[in-house]
């Protein structure tokens, strides 16, 4: 807006230099970019994060199978941690457990489950690949299109800021060009510009 009240205060005047109105145009450009181009980058680069990750959930739900794992004894004692694939606090348990893989084979491992105090015997699910190798939840579609927003919002606000660091280096080139003519006409009016008239 600034720009557009910039274009229309220095239209017919006198006063106007044209490197005011050049910076003007420079910043009514930079608006018309950032409102039009941001957006456009942020749609683009958000869709393709959602086809990649949503193709990453299908290869993921595909290839991981959940089982029945038991516990065959603990290993440490319950700690408070933060479960990064779940939301919040909880309980979670190192333990050695036994469980059969997609594939019919035997596996036995540590493994860290959300049981506050287990005992031997208990049971609970557990993610494997195809050979029965304890791996981590599959991600899930919700998160995935939290994750292409977020990259689409980021690749929007990168572009603006690319966009505004072009406007300003545009002004700051045109100020030092308007400086470095203002220096040329200083040294063309002389030592004694201001004794015009003084008669010395």
């Amino acid at each position: 807006m600034r720009a557009i009240r910039g274009l229309w205060r220095w239209r017919r005047n006198p006063l106007c230099r044209s490197t005011d109105l050049a910076e003007a145009w420079v910043a009514l450009a930079g608006l018309l970019l950032i409102l039009s181009v941001a957006p456009l980058l942020g749609v683009l680069a958000g869709g393709a994060a959602q086809d990649t990750l949503q193709r990453s959930v299908r290869e993921q739900h595909e290839s991981r199978h959940r089982v029945t794992a038991t516990v065959v004894r603990p290993l440490e004692r319950s700690t408070l941690a933060v479960d990064p694939e779940g939301a919040g606090e909880s309980l979670r348990s190192r333990v050695l457990a036994d469980w059969t893989g997609p594939d019919g084979s035997r596996h036995e491992g540590s493994v860290t489950v959300g049981i506050g105090d287990p005992d031997p015997g208990d049971r609970f699910g557990l993610w494997t690949d195809e050979r029965g190798r304890a791996v981590s939840r599959p991600l899930d579609g919700a998160t995935a299109a939290t994750h292409a927003v977020l990259a689409g919002i980021g690749a929007a606000v990168a572009a603006a800021a690319l966009v505004e660091a072009g406007r300003r280096m545009a002004v700051w080139r045109m100020v030092r060009g308007r400086y470095a003519r203002w220096e040329r006409e200083w040294e063309r009016a002389g030592p004694d510009w201001g004794r015009t008239g003084t008669g010395s």
